[in-house]
């Protein structure tokens, strides 16, 4: 079994969170803009949940676009 250097698990750890910050924020700020809550981008780190969402934010209502001509 293989001890880890708790400096290279701490290193590791803040790099997946970088990671995942990176990845996260556009889908946040996007969600936010049609309406929608922020948090639905935690579920673009979910392998087939991130696919259902795209499809059901594509083809949903907006509720940043209510009341005005969609097109």
């Amino acid at each position: 079994m293989h001890e880890h250097d708790p400096v290279s698990v701490l290193i590791g750890a803040i790099f997946v969170i970088i990671i995942l910050v990176v990845i996260l924020l556009p889908y946040f700020r996007i969600f936010k803009r049609t309406g929608h809550s922020g948090w639905w981008a935690l579920l673009m780190i979910v392998p087939v949940a991130n696919i259902i969402t795209l499809y059901i934010m594509a083809f949903s209502r907006w509720p940043a676009l209510e009341g005005k001509s969609e097109s």
